[in-house]
């Protein structure tokens, strides 16, 4: 059985290398650091950060304190960008990959497609030579001499770095941004996540010109401008009396095109999705992340007892990754 003082020197020690492994992060702070701050704060656009793994869930922290300290911003997983979530990204955001070695594949393969978008892209790796490196227009770098973990394979002290380089980057567009303390109250009343959990989805929903939306006699050409328009990965397809007939996502084309198979012969009724799930405009928005989470989905329409259309309800309105809209006006 293990000592206690040897528990506690264990203990230390990991502590130790991980302070090492930040503070040594202080002497790289240089122009790099600059021109990320400043092709941030010069964006119209959004934050978009990605990762996989141990980086991943780094990135999710990093935007939870971007978006509550005035920074838009919302985590992109490489995976699903690449089945359908990619329709959320815009030529005006920027782009953050996170990754350790520079080397993990599903990130390395959508870069080239964020960058054909006209996004800017950002790394925070800790290797300068890696592909990851070469391919970005900006690098931070984060690399650490030593994990903490004895076997050298779970990510510790790297994610450490990588988590104090983003609470770096965090604070100082604080500053830039001159944010205040009243505007963090404004962000957290009782807690921005569950205000919006308490609402209705009517309050939070977008409606009108910004729910994309399209006849099902459309021909596909007209679907893929209509979900390019809003960029929120899908569209809506109606009947001529606006009642909902199915819906077509961004992740249903690239599905269909990777399979070889033909999409502009077909009008937006033959290609949908027919019965997609949906909400009243009076439902609780807990029972729309319900809906999502029980069906793995991003978007939910919004209809009445008839099935007319009244909006449209993403992720991202309900958690609050971006701006807080009521009725798609932001506020």
């Amino acid at each position: 059985m293990v000592e206690s003082q040897d528990i506690i020197k264990q203990a230390a020690e990991v502590l130790r290398l991980e302070a090492e492994g930040i503070l040594g992060l202080i002497d790289r702070i240089d122009n790099r650091f600059h021109e990320m701050i400043r092709l941030i704060v010069n964006s119209s656009g959004r934050l978009v950060i990605a990762g996989i793994g141990k980086s991943g869930i780094v990135g999710q922290k990093i935007v939870a304190t971007l978006n509550s300290t005035g920074t838009r911003s919302f985590f992109l997983h490489p995976v699903e960008a690449m089945h359908g979530d990619l329709g959320m990204v815009g030529k005006d955001d920027v782009f953050l990959a996170i990754s350790n070695s520079g080397k993990t594949g599903e990130l390395n393969m959508l870069v080239p497609v964020i960058k054909n978008i006209g996004c800017k892209v950002i790394a925070f790796t800790g290797d300068l030579t890696s592909i990851l490196a070469q391919e970005s227009d900006i690098v931070i770098d984060v690399g650490v001499k030593k994990e903490a973990c004895p076997l050298g394979l779970a990510p510790t002290t790297s994610t450490a770095a990588q988590l104090a380089m983003g609470d770096a980057l965090a604070v100082v567009l604080i500053n830039e941004k001159r944010f205040k303390s009243s505007d963090f109250k404004k962000f957290h009343p009782g807690g921005s996540l569950g205000q919006r959990l308490s609402s209705r989805v009517e309050d939070i929903m977008l409606t009108e010109s910004a729910v994309p939306a399209v006849n099902e006699n459309a021909p596909m050409k007209s679907v893929i401008d209509e979900i390019d328009r809003l960029s929120i990965g899908v569209a809506l397809v109606t009947t001529t009396d606006g009642k909902l007939a199915g819906i077509i996502t961004d992740g249903d084309i690239r599905r269909t095109i990777a399979k070889n198979q033909s999409v502009f012969d077909k009008t937006a009724g033959e290609f949908m999705t027919i019965d997609p799930q949906t909400l009243g405009p009076a439902s609780p928005a807990y029972d729309a992340l319900n809906v999502m989470e029980k069906h793995q989905i991003t978007v939910l329409p919004i209809v009445d007892a008839s099935k007319s259309v009244k909006g449209i309800l993403h992720l991202h309105d309900i958690l609050g990754k971006g701006e807080f809209k009521f009725n798609g006006k932001i506020t």
